[in-house]
């Protein structure tokens, strides 16, 4: 070998161990958040897919979020080569996405087709919210070889948390007791008129064991509740749930269910899954709970299912339609807790999320293993 040649190899090795040198390390809190949150990993490493690239330019959707806004150091620390850009508005961020490889958001902005339709060189959508219903069946997110990421997970206990809130609510009346306090009335009427349940000992069905769900049951099953589930596939069996069906034996299990939690995604599949026939076949009286959805529900049928008692009780954080506007039946059903879609909010911190997308990124751009991957087929 000639000394040109040794050379010319020494300066290859010293170049590759520099680059390997200067790749930013994880941060230390992601294997205790990737373990808390049970959160999964591609099989395959990002680099196997033939459009990858390292990210050249990151675009922040942070229009009125400055949570987002101040991650900007934190990604460009872990995307050294990449230009990050943050939009503060629409018009700029449609004109920014044109040649955004990358592009981070929280959902609606991450899903709006008038920022998506004209991003030309865009390889992967980062949905900082789990559900991406809106994004998956537009042209920009569906094409070759694009790769999308959601946060399914992140929020699933404070998510589950509001499921078991409302559950006991309703089961002790606190509906009926908030409306006596609002207009100071000692409500002893209220309580000798409402039928008051002990969960101990009922069975509970969650549809849908993802994330959410999984803590649902979790919850459920330490005060003292029999778990039933479907869930799409396979999968373990958590030692605190006593059977998990498929999607086909929804009908099967509600005939069985004192109480149902819905935490399924938003796919066709689920779309208005809650029907006449789901809640015929409930035993009568039983309690609805909805933290997923509204659009999954047919909301004239649970008003209907309500007002004849076939569904004793509904806690509902999601509604068809939402907001759901003054004068809708919905309103005035009987036995129903309603609020706005703000399950996720708590007052934690949120640094999971900002873990997460952090550590995404530099994953991306190094090529490796991704988080949270979304089948744009399935829809989550």
């Amino acid at each position: 070998m000639t000394s040109m040649h040794c050379a010319l190899l020494l300066c290859l090795l010293t170049g590759a161990m520099s680059a390997q040198a200067a790749a930013p390390p994880a941060d230390p809190r992601v294997a205790g958040t990737l373990t808390a949150l049970r959160v999964d990993e591609a099989p395959q490493p990002q680099r196997s897919n033939a459009r990858w690239q390292a990210p050249r330019k990151v675009l922040l959707l942070a229009q009125g979020n400055a949570a987002l806004a101040a991650q900007a150091t934190a990604f460009g620390a872990v995307a050294p080569g990449a230009r990050i850009v943050i939009a503060t508005d629409r018009t700029m961020a449609t004109t920014e996405a044109v040649d955004a490889d990358v592009i981070i958001g929280f959902n609606p902005s991450i899903c709006d087709a008038r920022i998506l339709d004209g991003a030309r060189e865009l390889r992967w959508l980062v949905s900082l919210s789990a559900g991406v219903e809106n994004c998956v069946g537009l042209p920009a997110v569906r094409a070759p070889g694009v790769l999308v990421t959601n946060m399914r997970g992140v929020d699933s206990p404070a998510i589950a948390e509001h499921a078991i809130a409302l559950m006991l609510a309703l089961a002790h009346g606190l509906d009926g007791f908030a409306a006596d306090t609002a207009r100071g009335h000692w409500g002893s009427d209220t309580g000798s008129a409402l039928r008051m349940i002990s969960v101990d000992g009922k069975t509970l069905l969650v549809s849908g064991l993802g994330g959410i769900g999984t803590e649902v049951a979790r919850r459920a099953a330490a005060l003292g509740m029999k778990v039933i589930a479907t869930r799409e596939g396979g999968g373990p069996v958590p030692a605190f749930v006593s059977y998990v069906g498929q999607p086909a034996e929804l009908l099967t299990l509600a005939a069985q269910a004192d109480v149902v939690v819905s935490a399924v995604p938003l796919t066709a599949a689920t779309t208005g899954l809650y029907n006449k026939r789901f809640f015929d076949a409930l035993p009568r009286g039983a309690m609805f709970i909805n933290v997923a959805r509204g659009a999954s529900v047919v909301t004239n049928d649970l008003v209907q299912a309500l007002s004849d008692g076939r569904v004793g009780s509904a806690g509902l954080d999601v509604t068809e339609p939402e907001p759901l506007p003054p004068g809708h039946p919905l309103w005035r059903a009987p036995r129903v807790l309603i609020t706005p879609h703000i399950s996720s909010r708590s007052d934690l911190p949120g640094d999971a999320r900002w873990i997460l997308a952090v550590e995404n990124l530099r994953r991306y751009a190094a090529g490796e293993r991704m988080l949270l991957v979304v089948d744009p087929q399935r829809g989550y």
